[in-house]
């Protein structure tokens, strides 16, 4: 979901370069409210399980997306699915270009001995580079990014209190090694519970997290789970009206990102320098753990790869100091 959320700033910056560009974006069906507010966009959606399953589902795949004009085809996921499309997509001459993940300096930057750190190109340049291939202008700027979502009744409900600011809060990410442990995790919300300054909302998914995150809305006033609470579109559109949102290494910064909310994330085993960033923010947002004590820091890209005895990364991050930045930033 982050990957797909980080497209977004891109696709802004593009039409923003290029008006009467029309785009057809392929995505699964979940992702496709993410690019319901980004002008010249139409969702084309994959059902990866079902009748586009396999290379026979893929060939069906191409066969519907030749009905469309297209110019030319950017591949911003470059995987064995996308690599077969290309197959299937290539002739008469159509360009089909695709992104370079730089896995080759990505290696180099997670080696675990003779590591080099130096920032890496982000994810939403590589992006941009791949139309920039296809012949388009593009320049990212940080007004690329969408508006707020006029709340609906069912999101409203969580922000009719004008005198408290809004934190979202995501304590959740794909693997462990890029999660704040929830020992600290309860140490910050109750923090911010008690100033009575904030409403926090928790998001994150599945039913494990569900049930960590009604213990805490248990324990805390002003903390309210938001998982199964709303669809996913309201979801955004709630995430759009946000005073902030904290998050890890995950896709819910991103989600935050994409409508310029002020976004703080939580760094473990993972680095920004692999080039993860949410867009558009200060790098004074992202709160790191410290590199003196694990040298080896980023260990993997994705968070999923550490040597033994980095498990408690995190541990080096003080509540006190995650708080303190949320306060200076909503002043």
């Amino acid at each position: 979901m982050g990957d797909v959320a980080m497209t977004v700033p891109v696709i802004l910056a593009l039409i923003r370069s290029n008006p009467h560009l029309q785009i057809t974006f392929l995505t699964r069906p979940f992702f496709a409210p993410i690019f319901k507010h980004v002008p010249n966009l139409k969702v084309y959606t994959i059902d990866v399980k079902g009748k586009h399953k396999g290379i026979l589902g893929l060939y069906r795949l191409s066969r519907g997306l030749r009905k469309i004009p297209f110019t030319g085809v950017a591949d911003l996921h470059n995987v064995l699915r996308t690599k077969i499309l290309k197959v299937f997509l290539s002739g008469k001459g159509l360009p089909f270009l695709q992104i370079d993940k730089g896995r080759k300096e990505k290696k180099l930057l997670t080696a675990w001995r003779d590591k080099t750190i130096n920032p890496l190109q982000t994810t939403h340049e590589r992006y941009a580079d791949v139309f920039r291939q296809l012949g388009y202008s593009i320049e990212l700027s940080p007004e690329d990014v969408l508006q707020r979502i006029q709340p609906s009744h069912s999101v409203n409900k969580y922000l009719d209190n004008p005198v408290l600011k809004t934190i979202g809060i995501a304590p959740f990410a794909a693997y462990e090694g890029k999660m704040y442990p929830s020992p600290l995790m309860n140490k910050i919300l109750g923090l911010l519970n008690d100033t009575n300054k904030y409403k926090i909302v928790l998001f994150g998914g599945g039913a494990k997290e569900k049930d960590y995150l009604m213990g805490i809305e248990s324990a805390f006033s002003h903390c309210k789970n938001m998982v199964g609470a709303l669809p996913f579109e309201d979801e955004l559109c709630l995430i759009s009206n946000l005073d902030l949102m904290v998050s890890m290494d995950s896709g819910n910064g991103h989600l935050s990102a994409m409508f310029g909310i002020p976004t703080l994330t939580i760094w473990g085993i993972t680095h920004p320098f692999a080039g993860f960033a949410p867009f558009g923010q200060n790098p004074k947002l992202s709160i790191l753990a410290d590199r003196e004590q694990y040298p080896m820091i980023p260990t993997s890209v994705y968070g999923n790869k550490f040597p033994k005895g980095y498990e408690r990364v995190m541990e080096t991050i003080r509540p006190q100091d995650v708080v303190n930045t949320i306060e200076s930033i909503l002043g």
